[in-house]
């Protein structure tokens, strides 16, 4: 199930993008932005993760590899982890440090809140980023999120201090207005 943008195709990973994925995520910047990313990363990480997460959905969760149209390049993931009871689903992302700040998460985002309203039938899709990360902050403005609060001390990552995660969401009417 690809989903197609303008410049991207996000489709399920293959093990064979493992040696990719373990060389974008070791760095540290991109690790940092995320919850369940390690750092150090171990390329047999990489493939670990990999064999975890099939083409297809599991357990209502669905991970998309973001490609490049031009090349099919890796440059990223994306993930969409749906409460179908409540018909809810929240998102999570990461892109390779050498493809920040081209819009490409915004648009693959984009392509899976619309796949998320319009296939799934979900009533509302949030996201939440550290305060440390704001550029994470505005691609989900971008994307018409609201900005619903801030979860004090809500998380910690490997032994550090407790951070604040910071909530946005959007509903169906008004991400398809």
């Amino acid at each position: 199930m690809p989903l197609y943008t303008e410049r991207l195709v996000l489709r399920g990973f293959r093990l064979a993008d493992a040696p990719l994925i373990a060389e974008m995520v070791a760095l540290r910047e991109v690790a940092e932005g995320t919850l369940n990313i390690p750092h150090p990363y171990l390329p047999e990480m990489a493939e670990q993760w990999v064999a975890g997460h099939p083409t297809a959905a599991k357990d209502d969760v669905y991970n998309f590899a973001i490609t490049r149209v031009s090349d099919g390049l890796l440059i990223g993931s994306i993930v969409i982890s749906v409460a179908p009871r409540f018909q809810r689903a929240e998102i999570g992302y990461w892109l390779g440090l050498t493809y920040w700040n081209q819009g490409y998460t915004t648009e693959a985002a984009r392509a899976v809140l619309h796949w998320g309203f319009t296939q799934l039938g979900l009533h509302k899709m949030c996201a939440s980023h550290f305060p440390a990360n704001p550029a994470s902050g505005r691609v989900m403005q971008k994307l018409g999120m609201q900005y619903e609060g801030t979860l004090r001390q809500h998380v910690r990552r490997d032994g550090e201090p407790f951070v604040d995660l910071i909530m946005y969401g959007v509903l169906r009417e008004e991400f398809l207005r």
